[in-house]
């Protein structure tokens, strides 16, 4: 029944787990977003339109795919961790409303809700002890 024991001990690696399969994933679907250029970019930005928002759609465009291929690298390292869990998460948002007010079914807005759902987590959560942000940026030490 070992299984069913709280293993606070691998805490750490869980996160590390999460963070470098899914910094991964994201650098793989970003990045040809990233080198697609301002056609591509300008494709991506073109989505703000929905949400009201129709100035420098390839700035969007390219803000968006360099969350998506930066951040994911900077998640799998645990670097500036909840800024680009935020960057991510705000990416996520915009494309799961993309998807709901074009009238698209639930399959294809799914994976973008089901990935704010994990930036919002991780961001609560931090990067875990084996990351760049812990090694950079240690916890203060509380003096009570």
């Amino acid at each position: 029944m070992a299984f069913f024991n709280n293993h606070y001990r691998t805490h750490d690696f869980g996160l590390l787990l999460i963070r470098v399969g899914i910094g991964i994933m994201f650098t793989i679907h970003g990045y040809p977003k990233l080198i697609g250029g301002p056609e591509k970019w300008l494709e991506l930005g073109g989505v703000m339109k929905l949400l009201g928002i129709d100035f420098a759609p390839v700035a969007w465009g390219f803000l968006a795919a360099v969350a998506e291929a930066v951040g994911g690298q900077l998640l799998a390292l645990g670097l500036f961790f909840r800024l680009t869990c935020v960057l991510l998460l705000v990416t996520m948002i915009v494309a799961t409303c993309m998807h709901v007010l074009s009238g698209d079914a639930f399959n294809a807005y799914s994976h973008p809700l089901e990935s704010a759902f994990l930036f919002l987590g991780l961001a609560f959560a931090g990067p875990g002890r084996y990351s760049l942000d812990q090694l950079l940026f240690p916890a203060r030490r509380r003096l009570y």
